[in-house]
Formats: C-alpha cells, sequence, structure tokens
C-alpha cells in the first residue's frame, strides 16, 4: 500500500513537473509577444519623428503609456512564491481565451512553506480553469486572496459547465486520473494547517474557498 501511494505520488509530481514546465513556456511566450510589439512601435514611432508628425508621435506615445498600466507579466502579490504561480496560471488562463480578474494582498512570510502553497492555489486553479473550458458562455475567472487577522483567506469564482453533483465531500471532476488527487493533496494541506476548503456549483459558475492559518 505504501509503495503503491508513493508511486502515485510520484507520478503526480512528474506530471505536475510537466505542467509547470508547460506554464512557464506561456509566460514566455507573452514575453516574447511584447517584445515584438515593443519594436514595432519603435518602427512606428522612428517613420513618423523622420516625416516630422511630431503632434502624431506625441499622442502615439501617451497612447503607449496607457497600455503600459495594464502590462506586467508577474503579478505582485507581496508574496514571491504566490507571484509565480498565480503569474503562471494567469498566462495559461488567459491563453485559453479566459477573462481574469486577481486581487490578491499576501505577506511575504507564511506558515506554509512554497512547496504547500503551490500545490494548493495551483490545484485550486487548474480546477477552475478546466471548468472554464467546459463553460458554454463567457469564460471568466475572479481570484481575491487576503490576510483575515492571522488566517490566509482565498475565494475564487469562475465560469463552469451544467451544476456538478456532490460525490461525498467532493463535487465529481469530469477528468480522470490525477486531477482528484491533486485537489486531495491540497485539502489535506489545508487541514494539516487547521485550515478548511469548501466549494459550491451551480449552473454556469463554481466556487472555491479556503481560510488557514498562516502567520504565527
Amino acid at each position: 500500500m505504501r509503495k503503491k501511494t508513493y508511486c502515485k505520488l510520484a507520478e503526480y509530481q512528474t506530471e505536475q513537473s510537466g505542467r509547470h514546465l508547460s506554464e512557464v513556456r506561456s509566460i514566455y511566450r507573452e514575453m516574447r509577444g511584447y517584445k515584438h510589439d515593443f519594436h514595432n512601435h519603435l518602427q512606428t514611432l522612428k517613420g513618423q519623428l523622420e516625416a516630422g508628425e511630431t503632434e502624431r508621435a506625441l499622442s502615439y506615445i501617451e497612447q503607449l503609456d496607457g497600455q503600459l498600466i495594464h502590462v506586467d507579466t508577474l503579478l505582485k502579490t507581496g508574496n514571491i512564491s504566490l507571484d509565480a504561480i498565480l503569474s503562471a496560471k494567469i498566462a495559461q488562463a488567459k491563453e485559453s481565451g479566459i477573462a481574469v480578474t486577481v486581487k490578491a494582498n499576501v505577506p511575504g512570510e507564511l506558515l506554509l512553506s512554497d512547496l504547500e502553497l503551490s500545490i494548493v492555489v495551483g490545484n485550486l486553479l487548474d480546477n477552475a480553469i478546466e471548468a472554464c473550458l467546459e463553460s458554454q458562455g463567457e469564460r471568466f475567472l475572479r481570484v481575491y486572496m487576503g490576510m483575515k487577522n492571522k488566517m490566509l483567506y482565498f475565494s475564487m469564482l469562475n465560469s463552469s459547465g451544467p451544476k456538478r453533483q456532490k460525490k461525498g465531500t467532493r463535487f465529481a471532476s469530469r477528468k480522470e486520473g490525477f486531477h482528484g488527487f491533486g485537489l486531495r493533496r491540497a485539502e489535506a494541506i489545508l487541514k494539516e494547517h487547521g485550515g478548511w476548503c469548501k466549494y459550491n456549483s451551480e449552473d454556469g459558475a463554481f466556487t472555491s474557498e479556503f481560510l488557514v492559518p498562516a502567520i504565527e
């Protein structure tokens, strides 16, 4: 039984590593897109200035300045590990045509280890992205993370398909394999730290929440 569990965990971690690599590639592609666009912007400005169209060039710069406010590959939450996992998942979601909204402000040091934080948040976001891809209408993902006194609070609303039915204490996943194992790992980590996780499913929407002691 221990060997079987160990093998399953090893395979799960291999799958997770492959997924993280894919997410890093998504960020890389996004950054390359910004670089390509920047080169084109410079060429446009150069042409306008060489033609003596100074006012037009200044207007173009103002438009670029407005766009730069919304261009930031890495999310900044206050916690470097959380920045990395959220940025990777956001890049993955956007690449799939999902509209993402994130509001997060978290201390740099938490009682959860970096690995635990990655497993918990990563698996919940994986679940949300999977549900978004099943939805027929608008695809959206809205995440909030912050502190409630000494507790870390996470709330997420995402688009989904038809209402899911519960199997025991969990909603049934339409995806087989290690997906459910990942969520069980996330829930076990939260329980080990004295926290909880809960879900709610409705037609077209799914919500996830957790609350866990996070600072001394």
